[in-house]
């Protein structure tokens, strides 16, 4: 979290050094795009900002600038909406996940991220309108919306058919479009076959032979003999857009399947949409390691675990 979106890597190093462990964000962030990003929602219905509209359009404003070392960005905290609501329900439903989202995205001190993807931005500006909360999503294509996927696999593990659908179905509420479509029903599958028991190098490798994905198009095998960061920065780009950030993934899961901590720490420190292109990762390695394969600072330094993971770590 506190070097996302660092594209200039030696910058990187230079404000945190080789990071391993959970840290807190500061100012200035030199890639930071605040001071060229706005938002002004049509009406107080779709105000998102709240207290942190002062900080748009000013430079060197850090994305997290008010996280703590081990506290969740917005997207993996509506992560954890998600969760509560497949709980409460006992299913996926679409629709009591969209009226906590919009609670918790209009309601003041919710959280505490500055910056707010533009996802978030289109879909609340169009509820503002009057558009009806189904159909409030913009075509996307950023790997931030995968996050929100994957406790739905969790959920629907032993029913892959299930799984997709509903990963799809929530995909489409803020990150719709045909990218979107094909990542998630990529990833669901390789999570629910992992989860399943079968090894996640003997799924990425069929899926790689089959080619039944855009994504899956690329020479992996031949790079794994590559420095990462020719891989991820020459190869494939570091940033947002699954077209890149997915494939980033595979070859990352391919490559540390079997060592969640050195192939997580190489992905932060990689720089560019590490934040979410690691949590799709760590969920990956996570569903073929399990829990005990990470290391336990990263559990304890945990600010705000999910119920499930204080529960087994207790």
């Amino acid at each position: 979290m506190p070097v996302h979106w660092y594209y200039d890597r030696s910058a990187l190093k230079r404000d945190y050094g080789l990071v391993t462990d959970y840290l807190a964000p500061r100012n200035p962030h030199p890639d930071s795009i605040l001071w060229r990003s706005s938002y002004q929602p049509p009406n107080q219905k779709g105000d998102i900002l709240h207290e942190q509209a002062q900080y748009w359009g000013r430079g060197g404003v850090h994305y997290h600038q008010f996280l703590k070392a081990g506290e969740n960005t917005l997207n993996l905290r509506l992560c954890a909406l998600l969760i509560d609501s497949l709980n409460d329900r006992g299913r996926y439903d679409p629709d009591d996940y969209l009226k906590r989202y919009v609670d918790f995205m209009t309601t003041p001190g919710r959280h505490r991220d500055t910056y707010i993807e533009e996802c978030h931005r289109n879909f609340f500006s169009r509820y503002a309108r009057g558009v009806p909360l189904r159909r409030c999503g913009s075509e996307e294509k950023h790997i931030g919306g995968l996050v929100g996927i994957v406790p739905i696999a969790a959920f629907h593990r032993s029913r892959p058919d299930s799984a997709i659908q509903a990963a799809i179905e929530h995909l489409s509420l803020t990150h719709p479009g045909a990218k979107m479509e094909s990542a998630a029903s990529l990833l669901t599958h390789v999570l629910v076959e992992v989860l399943g028991g079968k090894p996640l190098k003997d799924v990425l490798l069929e899926g790689i032979e089959s080619q039944a994905s855009p994504y899956w198009g690329h020479p992996f095998l031949k790079w794994l003999e590559e420095p990462d960061d020719m891989v991820i920065g020459r190869r494939l780009s570091p940033a947002c857009y699954v077209d890149d950030s997915v494939p980033a993934v595979i070859y990352l899961a391919l490559k540390y399947h079997q060592n969640p901590e050195q192939g997580l720490i190489v992905n932060t420190n990689l720089g560019g949409d590490n934040a979410y292109r690691g949590a799709v990762l760590g969920a990956l390695l996570g569903a073929n390691n399990g829990m005990e394969a990470f290391p336990e600072r990263w559990l304890s330094g945990l600010l705000c675990p999910p119920p499930e993971l204080e529960a087994c770590a207790s």
